[in-house]
């Protein structure tokens, strides 16, 4: 059985892990992290991580960027390999990450749906086929709960499109602020956010005379929930080193 460290286990997305591994016979949350207070956890929880008592072979991080620090700097010195699914990172953040990497095995993911990284995976072949001939601009809808706009996993999708176009492409957030045309070298990234909308994200390719779209909709917080408890199935046991997503469907 694998024993888990849940940072940020009091958020919503905490929640629906500790609800989803509860099912799970090989994973089990021996311990919490988190700065708000929650009566009804089934486990211990901690502000600090060098507060915990139990034992803990790895950590999944549903938190906060600020929170990325201290978990790493706790995870390197214990050797507990970590399954990031927090958004919102910088670039001095991302070389954290990839620097815990040298010395644990971290998986980093803007977003846990098997749907949405098959999604990436198909958004890369059409923009390859369309050949730079399509405009293509991307919309994410969320609830009004959540914080960075536009989402990481519309930041994920654009890089996909960028990296099939050899990243000769600007990002463009909106239009309220320009009044010209759009370019040929645009991908245009709208966010909206509104009631209690789990996630949705959509690939316009707009032609001549015709449009083409690729779509995905999370109906709940549970399917992220099941696929940050696959990636740490998948993490563990692992050599040191930068995953991703794509990594553990190359093992389906």
């Amino acid at each position: 059985m694998i024993r888990i460290l849940l940072n940020g286990c009091n958020g919503n997305m905490g929640q629906a892990i500790a609800r989803t591994c509860a099912l799970n016979e090989d994973l089990y949350i021996v311990a919490g992290l988190d700065t708000s207070k929650r009566d009804t956890a089934q486990f211990p929880v901690y502000t600090s991580p060098w507060d915990v008592k139990e034992e803990v072979d790895l950590i999944i991080d549903f938190s906060h960027p600020n929170a990325l620090k201290s978990i790493l700097e706790y995870a390197v010195e214990k050797s507990i390999p970590v399954v990031i699914a927090t958004t919102g990172f910088n670039d001095e953040h991302k070389k954290l990450i990839m620097e815990a990497s040298e010395s644990i095995p971290v998986l980093l993911s803007a977003n846990m749906s098997l749907g949405i990284n098959l999604l990436l995976e198909l958004v890369k072949r059409a923009t390859k086929a369309l050949n730079g001939a399509f405009d293509i601009e991307i919309i994410e809808k969320h609830h009004n709960q959540k914080i960075d706009a536009p989402s990481g996993t519309a930041l994920a999708i654009a890089d996909a499109v960028n990296s099939a176009l050899d990243n000769k492409m600007k990002f463009v957030y909106d239009r309220h602020s320009s009044r010209q045309k759009r370019t040929r070298d645009e991908i245009g990234i709208h966010s909206i956010r509104g009631g209690t909308i789990a996630g949705e994200h959509s690939i316009i390719f707009a032609g001549n005379d015709e449009i083409i779209e690729l779509k995905h909709t999370a109906i709940s917080r549970d399917l992220f929930a099941a696929g940050a408890l696959k990636a740490a199935a998948f993490l563990y046991g692992k050599g040191p080193g930068f995953y991703t997503m794509q990594d553990m469907f190359e093992k389906i």
